[in-house]
């Protein structure tokens, strides 16, 4: 094992953005971020990924390829 590997791109999440929307549901009390869609039918946030900082946040955004996603309180 080479300490000299190329480092892996993240895979990308595919999204049909029609019917979902990427977003972060952040908690008012504690602050804590999850990664997730928002169904744009019904309106329901499906969990996707526990975000512990800003940089995880910054990684969710280029793998649904997108500058910035929607934060829900």
């Amino acid at each position: 094992m080479s300490l000299f590997h190329p480092r892996k791109e993240p895979e990308r999440i595919p999204y049909d953005p029609s019917i979902r929307e990427p977003a972060i549901r952040r908690s008012i009390c504690t602050g804590e971020m999850t990664a997730g869609f928002v169904d744009l039918v019904s309106g329901d946030f499906h969990d996707l990924m526990l975000l512990e900082d800003q940089k995880a946040v910054e990684e969710f955004c280029r793998r649904v390829g997108r500058s910035e996603v929607r934060t829900i309180y």
